[in-house]
């Protein structure tokens, strides 16, 4: 597994290091966002950890652009940062990062943050850890390959954060099934995950985007509920 760090204050990539280092992992390094793409481009990790502010390109912006990229790669995403407000986490979640973790960072705690986040389908050979069962659903126009974390709309594929795809895929598992927030958060993102409610609407409106709103239905007062029959 190989993790890049990218954060501008070389205290913390050393602490990172040695800390990620120790558990196996095979780490490399960057100082800034446009670093970050450079890098990725090369070594082709498997998760970003992604510092906020920094020089030259802020996080959020390389979040953007890491999602962006053509070649298929979707490594994790997640934010490292001293900004604690809920606002600066939605902005990473709405940049396609699939986690938010705040400074001072504990060596242990993000260790097992992210072993959590590995677990729940770090690569196309392991997708989803939960009771979805990895067969393709098709419904009407759409096309859900959880082997391959692919989705496709009309026959054309679309480009999905890991999270995104989850959420799709353990909903559509169900189709009419009404979750709640807490369900969802359960399932989708474990339970020694931390984040907050508000993660779930912006990844369902996010998905409304990209595949139509007729999909997820919001039952008021309650949750969500993915329409249509396999």
């Amino acid at each position: 597994m190989k993790i890049l760090i990218v954060d501008d204050e070389p205290d913390i990539l050393d602490l990172l290091e040695y800390n990620l280092e120790r558990e196996g992992y095979v780490v490399v390094r960057a100082t800034d966002g446009e670093e970050a793409l450079s890098v990725t481009k090369e070594a082709k990790p498997d998760l970003i950890l992604l510092d906020i502010m920094m020089p030259r390109m802020d996080g959020v912006e390389a979040c953007r652009r890491l999602r962006a990229m053509p070649d298929g790669q979707k490594p994790y995403i997640v934010f490292l940062t001293a900004r604690s407000e809920e606002y600066s986490e939605i902005a990473g979640l709405e940049a396609g990062a699939d986690d938010y973790i705040t400074k001072p960072i504990k060596p242990r705690l993000l260790i097992t943050r992210l072993q959590a986040i590995m677990r729940r389908g770090r690569n196309a050979d392991n997708p989803v850890e939960s009771t979805v069962e990895s067969n393709v659903i098709v419904i009407d126009d759409l096309e859900i390959l959880p082997d391959e974390y692919i989705i496709r709309k009309k026959g054309k594929p679309l480009n999905l954060p890991k999270k995104e795809f989850e959420l799709l895929l353990f909903m559509a598992s169900q189709p009419g099934k009404v979750f709640t927030r807490d369900v969802l958060l359960e399932n989708v993102w474990g339970e020694n995950v931390h984040v907050v409610d508000r993660t779930i609407d912006v990844h369902v409106r996010k998905l409304r985007e990209k595949i139509g709103k007729k999909w997820i239905k919001t039952v008021q007062g309650v949750g969500y509920k993915f329409v249509g029959k396999k």
